[in-house]
């Protein structure tokens, strides 16, 4: 017999591993095939439309959600039910413009999922105590499935198309579905919020370790993005059609001159650099658990944003496809730890709070911070050694605005600048 959380856990590796077949796909589509310039214009219109959800979902539609008896299960029901839907339309539009809304509406999805999933956890744990080893499980599963998950559509892909693929995430889409009628109907949240639960969540070590999980999930977005559009292609050659353009393009060839260009990279970058952000992932949620048994939260965090500066520096100073798996890395891995120091922080300093209520709306913001990270890429041409130091001097002045809240806060309280750990 399964308990609660084991039956979220098996519904959360069929959605991940799904989730990485249908990235599979969109990889071998007109996704990646049309011009960059073209794709720009297409994608920034699509990740607008993705906010619109989040800002309507949490101030209206939350709490009367969270109170629903099966409110967060009918949600994940209808998240992987309309996953499973669009991975059906997508089989028939891999080679036309109808992919492109479609994709965005499985973007839309898949971001409802991750918000519905985490008001869940709290509920399926035996207690509050379990929640961040709880929650860095999922996270391993996530991990290890999404790599499973690559991997089988990239069999998919290559012995048949991308549209093999597409089908095999429609029949995994279809079993989460199905899974998810075996979670428990619970509400998430019986009453209004309290005032001691306000007072909690508005606590100032609270928002300021908010706002640095925005700013890397901002960062995860961003960097998703420039890697994207730097993998998929690069500078033209020579046009050759202009008068006189071949006689100059001989003359440069004779040279040296390169008039080729590079119009694309080799599909194998693109694996190396997904599979050093899944391995740095990985490596963040078994991390996670041991750090938190002799460091603070805060020390936690402040170290996720040192490590994240760090390889946002060294991905600058390498460059290259080096420099871009390291980037990758450091933000893959520095997102996964943050997050779990997060959840842990919110579990010590608002005892009170209903935390499948808080976290879930904590998880709508940190998205809406994913989409307009990555909308800075997609609107603005920017090379990846350049994103480098973008996110560089974004988590340096993270860093700094932390240690500066967190002084005020032991200022204002009279203690020491950390609190002690419990």
């Amino acid at each position: 017999m399964f308990s609660p959380f084991q039956r979220l856990a098996r519904v959360h590796a069929a959605a991940t591993a799904t989730d990485a077949v249908i990235a599979v796909a969109l990889a071998g589509s007109i996704f990646f095939s049309i011009s960059p310039d073209a794709a720009r214009n297409r994608i920034a219109l699509y990740l607008a439309l993705t906010v619109a959800p989040f800002a309507v979902v949490t101030p209206l539609i939350g709490p009367v959600i969270d109170r629903m008896a099966g409110g967060r299960r009918a949600m994940i029901l209808v998240t992987n039910v309309g996953r499973f839907v669009v991975a059906l339309l997508m089989i028939r539009h891999l080679d036309t413009y109808w992919l492109f809304p479609e994709a965005f509406a499985l973007l839309v999805f898949q971001k409802s999922y991750a918000v519905a999933k985490s008001a869940v956890v709290p509920r399926y744990v035996t207690s509050k105590i379990n929640l961040v080893q709880a929650n860095s499980r999922l996270a391993l599963i996530a991990a290890v499935m999404s790599l499973v998950g690559a991997g089988c559509g990239a069999i998919l892909a290559f012995v048949g198309s991308p549209g093999a693929a597409a089908g095999a995430a429609s029949v995994g889409y279809l079993v989460a579905a199905l899974m998810t009628f075996q979670l428990p109907k619970v509400p998430v949240a019986a009453q209004r919020p309290s005032v001691e639960e306000r007072n909690e969540l508005r606590a100032a070590t609270i928002l300021s370790s908010a706002w640095v999980m925005a700013g890397m999930r901002g960062a995860v977005g961003f960097v998703t993005f420039l890697l994207a559009f730097e993998l998929r292609g690069g500078e033209e050659g020579l046009d050759v059609n202009a008068d006189g353009a071949a006689l100059g393009g001989a003359v440069a060839a004779e040279r040296g001159i390169d008039i080729v260009g590079d119009p694309s990279a080799p599909v194998w970058h693109y694996a190396v650099v997904v599979a050093a952000a899944g391995l740095a992932a990985f490596g963040g949620v078994q991390a996670a658990p041991l750090l938190r048994r002799r460091l603070i939260e805060e020390i936690i965090l402040l170290g996720s944003l040192a490590v994240l500066l760090s390889t946002a520096l060294l991905g600058a100073v390498s460059g290259g496809l080096t420099g871009m798996m390291v980037l990758s890395g450091g933000v893959a891995i520095s997102a996964a730890v943050g997050k779990l120091a997060f959840d842990s922080l919110v579990q010590r300093d608002a005892p009170d709070a209903n935390h499948g209520r808080s976290f879930s709306r904590f998880e709508a913001r940190f998205q809406i911070a994913w989409v307009v990270g990555a909308f800075v890429p997609v609107i603005l041409p920017i090379p990846a050694r350049l994103g480098s130091v973008l996110v560089a001097l974004g988590m340096a002045s993270a860093l700094l605005s932390f240690v500066v809240s967190r002084r005020r806060t032991a200022t204002a309280e009279g203690g020491p600048a950390s609190p002690a750990s419990p």
